[in-house]
């Protein structure tokens, strides 16, 4: 057991997995990492190996026709910040949760280092992990995961503040984010979207319209949890 949680990971449970940089350095640099760290996503969830040589000579969407036989854990949401990332995950099977993330994060490290010519840890400390034990907090893990790019362009303050000073703008960027799974629930077409395996979580969105209402409506929320949605301060 981790020393930042007090649970094991259960098989069929629902886990909300947090991973900052090293000293909350930037992870991702430039969008060719953004894109490695997406395909990994994809290959390490798998019993498989994952091997540097297996990147040579593929375009991005050759990846994503690579079968995938043996899951470790479904992925229910995912978004990628500069300097951390988010995911959803229920483990499959028994150690899911702990052997994904020890590949992705060895493999994005492995090929961070050597991109950049770096040294030491790239992520600071073990993951972190939330236990979603209830339908309400699943479906706010949901939402929060989903709106985390909004902190990008509104700036941390406001974030941290949980305002949103512009609905309109907070969405139309949310759109146009391509680091998450948000797009894979409005745009069914994305090659990407084979990361998901939405059929293991609860039917919350049955279609586009429901689950662009949805995170309107936390987009809106105001809540006094701890890292709850921002709120709006003043509607467009």
């Amino acid at each position: 057991m981790n020393m930042y949680r007090k649970f094991t990971f259960e098989v069929g449970e629902n886990y909300h997995i947090y991973h900052r940089g090293n000293g909350k350095q930037e992870i991702f640099l430039e969008d060719a990492d953004y894109s490695r760290f997406i395909i990994l996503l994809y290959l390490s969830n798998s019993v498989t190996p994952i091997h540097l040589s297996d990147f040579r000579g593929k375009n991005f969407s050759e990846f994503f026709e690579i079968p995938i036989r043996e899951k470790l854990v479904n992925i229910g949401a995912y978004c990628l910040m500069p300097n951390h990332y988010h995911l959803l995950l229920t483990p499959i099977k028994e150690g899911g949760v702990s052997l994904f993330i020890s590949k992705l994060a060895t493999a994005y490290a492995m090929y961070f280092k050597i991109k950049y010519k770096r040294s030491g840890s790239i992520f600071e400390g073990p993951f972190r992990a939330k236990h979603l034990n209830t339908d309400e907090y699943l479906r706010y893990i949901f939402a929060y995961i989903h709106l985390n790019p909004v902190k990008i362009k509104i700036g941390q303050e406001d974030w941290a503040e949980k305002i949103i000073p512009n609905v309109k703008i907070a969405k139309q960027f949310l759109q146009k984010y391509r680091f998450s799974s948000y797009l894979d629930y409005t745009d069914k077409k994305r090659v990407i979207g084979k990361i998901l395996n939405k059929g293991a979580f609860p039917e919350y969105f049955d279609t586009v319209k429901d689950f662009e209402s949805y995170t309107n409506d936390w987009i809106m929320y105001s809540s006094e949890e701890d890292e709850s949605p921002p709120i709006v301060k003043d509607s467009p």
